[in-house]
């Protein structure tokens, strides 16, 4: 046995208790995450392995609910961090300062949606890059768009305008909070659930022929927007997160939702395990997570066919463009809507003119005696007769309002509202909704293909999509054609009461010639100063209208014929010189009584295509094959007065890969801390026997807890604390002399080289583990198997833990190979490099001091 093997990389003083995940460990870096509370929230710290921080931050959490920390995992380009919170929420945070990139949340069950099931494990699998797509090579680099699909055509058109977005509002800890290294709050997100929920990969506004959104950062000046990018080793990976009710929720990219795929109802998924050339999943259910002998000892294999192509990234590429598209018309509705009725900030352009008209009525009733004045009337009268009232003429004359300074400043509020509204509208709002148009075109063609059945598209909620997509592009150019004629008639009308206010206070000599029509100014005062037809844009009922109620030709599926029919009209028209000539009147259809409302269209229309694609997007789960040998269903234990749960202290898992095709290796280490013997099993299955319905098969070693000194006859007998597989071959366990207050050691296992014996399905009786381990047992009993002292190679002395339970994160990695230990009270931790020697270590220090 080599002694003080490891070298010590650090040892971390915490300043409040902390806990120790198992996947704390960053998988290609030399970085540790570190769980706290404080206050009632849970924190995030990430520490570098040469023990200094890098950042903390406070785990973003909702006002209302109490959520802590449950599991944790690394992307498999180890930039992001995936956060379970308590019961449905997923946060992604970067790893150089851990902000949140973006937040997922597991949709509620139809059936129950009041009741939550807590999450129980995370996991993040790296994806299979070479899906097969066409056997001619991508030359011409289309970044995987096939030519002639609606992304194509998206990526030639032009990008439209960007939206300026708040990135925080600045507050008081921004002020006056110490710069550095500091504790952070999450910021809370604005965006609306309809979007939150729509399944997507990682923003990427270009996709949808976007330009990326202009952010304003807390000093009030524009800052780049942080794009987020999909490293070759993230793409086509899988999140996968467990809860307690037998569920496995699939995210894409760690970002596209896939949908929930029940295993078995009322159990915990555990050592989830994917095989890294195909979609499949194995894991061993059990009954609670307290009891860890009761899951099933046989895997339980979720096969994903869907996954096997590149079909469902291509849709959700089609989902994550059309979440963007929507998104986008969503904000320049809400900016239309602020600027015309305003906010709580800001004085919308629509008070402007009945503020005005209130004035002058306020003034003819108090000072002038009127009993019921309208406003309207006295311009009315001044326009077409030029009758001009005292009180009119005093308002005129002598009003703040009428000063040229107020009427600059109605004429640039309201001006630059309608040319929002209509510039908005053109080069914003009917782009977008034309892309979004082209979008689900193409859905309702994969809708139409037989090979996409699995896909379960709902044609008639397709169909609704695109009618009222028609319906926002013609209401979208209404608005232009509104906004645009109430300009003009607005500034007819400012020229008006210019006229008007010089006549006043100058003699008829100085006369200036009128510059106003007459039929626009009354326009305006009928349909524009008190009561403006823009508002139908945005109060009143959806719009319901079809193309035929505006002479356009009625919806037929059948293009050919609609051609035909145009054609044939055509040629009537040429024949007879009546039809060509000019018509002095001809009809127009009364469009007055459509309704109008484009924001409340646009929020049923994002709910509708939202619904769309969510469905869509859950065919993964909806077509998973879930399957497992006679022994994956449990939990008719027999043995369960033999071993009771109490005993077992921990059970470890690692699935090896071999070369072989679906030829890999579980191991389990078992440990059972009974008064009379504790005894320490190591397992060993193949899962591709099982996977096959071959007779269980299973290699198991027992070991007592003893390790053996220099001499034969120098045993001490140890209790074990904790153990992690490192790798491939080595175990790390944490272990102290039984029944003292001694130190506490961490040493090395080869269980790759130690001598397991078989034992074949005669004896194992059970599904679950504990029924294995009962066999076991009844063999030691019986003499068959023999116990054996733990075979130690290396260990070291620790200095930090001393007592109590430990927790322990591991990185196997080449190049990395260390291991934290972090004792019971979660305030002092150990951080061992494995490669490293203690004498090295020193040798290197005289060297360098000499």
């Amino acid at each position: 046995m080599e002694h003080d093997a490891f070298a010590s990389l650090a040892i971390l003083q915490l300043s409040s208790p902390c806990r120790l995940l198992p996947p704390a460990c960053c998988p290609d870096k030399d970085l540790v995450v570190l769980v706290s509370r404080l206050a009632g929230r849970d924190r995030l710290t990430l520490w570098k392995m040469q023990g200094t921080k890098k950042w903390d931050i406070e785990v973003e959490c909702d006002e209302d609910s109490i959520e802590s920390v449950s599991a944790l995992a690394w992307s498999p380009c180890g930039q992001t961090i995936a956060v379970s919170h308590g019961f449905s929420r997923i946060t992604l945070h970067s790893v150089q300062d851990g902000h949140v990139e973006r937040s997922l949340t597991i949709p509620a069950s139809s059936r129950n949606s009041e009741q939550q099931h807590r999450i129980t494990g995370a996991w993040w699998f790296p994806g299979c890059r070479d899906l097969p797509r066409s056997t001619i090579p991508d030359i011409f680099k289309r970044n995987e768009i096939n030519t002639g699909s609606a992304l194509s055509i998206l990526k030639v058109l032009p990008l439209l305008d960007p939206l300026r977005e708040e990135d925080h509002k600045l507050t008081a800890t921004d002020l006056f909070a110490f710069q550095g290294t500091q504790t952070r709050a999450a910021l809370k997100s604005s965006i609306p659930e309809v979007i939150s929920n729509w399944p997507s990969l990682l923003p990427d506004p270009s996709l949808a022929s976007l330009c990326p959104p202009i952010l304003i950062d807390e000093q009030g000046k524009t800052a780049k927007e942080t794009q987020i990018y999909v490293s070759a080793e993230d793409e086509n990976s899988l999140l996968v997160i467990g809860d307690d009710n037998g569920k496995l929720h699939c995210f894409l990219d760690g970002s596209y939702y896939l949908g929930p795929i029940s295993t078995l109802p009322s159990t915990v998924p555990t050592a989830v395990f994917k095989d890294p050339k195909q979609p499949l999943l194995l894991l061993h259910p059990q009954t609670s997570a307290t009891d860890l002998l009761s899951a099933t000892f046989t895997p339980l294999s979720i096969d994903l066919p869907l996954l096997v192509s590149h079909r469902i990234r291509d849709f959700a590429r089609l989902s994550s463009a059309a979440r963007e598209l929507m998104w986008y018309v969503m904000r320049v509705m809400e900016d239309l809507r602020e600027v015309w009725f305003g906010s709580g900030s800001l004085t919308g352009a629509r008070e402007a003119g009945p503020k005005w008209t209130q004035l002058l009525e306020t003034r003819l009733r108090d000072q002038f005696g009127q009993k019921e004045p309208s406003a309207i009337l006295e311009l009315t009268g001044l326009l077409v007769a030029g009758l001009c009232s005292e009180g009119l003429s005093d308002f005129l004359s002598s009003s703040e309002q009428m000063s040229e300074r107020a009427l600059q400043k109605w004429e640039s509020t309201v001006t630059d509202a309608l040319i929002k509204l209509r510039d908005s509208s053109t080069l914003q709002l009917v782009p977008a909704l034309q892309r979004l148009h082209i979008i689900f075109e193409e859905v309702r063609g994969w809708s139409l293909i037989p090979q996409f059945t699995l896909f379960g598209f709902n044609t008639d909620d397709i169909t609704h999509c695109l009618s009222s997509l028609k319906q926002g592009i013609f209401t979208a150019n209404l608005l232009a054609f509104q906004a645009r004629g109430e300009l003009g008639s607005f500034k007819h009308f400012l020229s008006f009461l210019r006229y008007e206010i010089a006549l006043a206070g100058n003699s008829p000599e100085t006369r200036s010639p009128p510059e106003h029509d007459i039929l626009e100014v009354n326009h305006y005062l009928m349909s524009g100063l008190k009561t403006s037809q823009i508002d139908r844009w945005f109060t009143g009922p959806a719009p319901q209208f079809d193309p035929g109620d505006l002479g356009l030709p009625r919806h037929n599926t059948n293009t050919n014929k609609v051609l035909e029919e145009a054609l044939e009209q055509a040629h009537t028209a040429l024949q007879d010189p009546s039809q060509t000539s000019w018509q002095p009147k001809v009809s127009t259809a009364d469009k007055s009584h459509l309704d109008r409302n484009l924001w409340v269209l646009v929020h049923d229309l994002a709910v509708r295509c939202q619904r769309v694609f969510a469905h869509v997007s859950k065919a993964t789960a909806r077509s998973a094959i879930v399957s497992g040998s006679g022994g994956a269903t449990p939990f008719q234990v027999e043995a369960s007065e033999t071993v009771s749960s109490g005993a077992c202290q921990f059970i470890r898992e690692r699935v090896v890969r071999r070369n072989e095709l679906d030829n890999h290796l579980q191991h389990l280490a078992i440990y059972l801390a009974s008064e009379m013997r504790p005894l320490f099993f190591l397992t060993r299955t193949p899962y591709a026997k099982c996977a096959a319905g071959v007779p269980l098969h299973i290699d198991v070693t027992v070991m007592e807890c003893s390790i053996v000194g220099h001499d034969p006859g120098d045993v001490t007998d140890v209790h074990l604390c904790n153990a992690e597989f490192f790798d491939d071959e080595i175990l790390v366990i944490v272990y102290k002399v039984r029944g003292g207050d001694g130190p506490m050691f961490a040493a090395t296992v080869h269980y790759s080289a130690l001598e397991y014996q078989t034992q074949s399905e005669g004896y194992v009786k059970g599904p679950a583990r504990k029924d294995m381990i009962a066999n076991v047992l009844q063999r030691l009993n019986e003499g068959h198997l023999s116990l054996k002292p733990i075979p130690i190679k290396r260990r070291r002395q620790l200095t930090a833990c001393r007592d109590g339970s430990v927790s322990l994160a591991v990185n196997g990695r080449v190049g990395r190979r260390v291991v934290c230990i972090l004792d019971g009270v979660g305030t002092t931790m150990d951080i061992l490099d494995m490669e490293g020697d203690e004498d090295e270590d020193e040798s290197e220090m005289d060297s360098t001091g000499g």
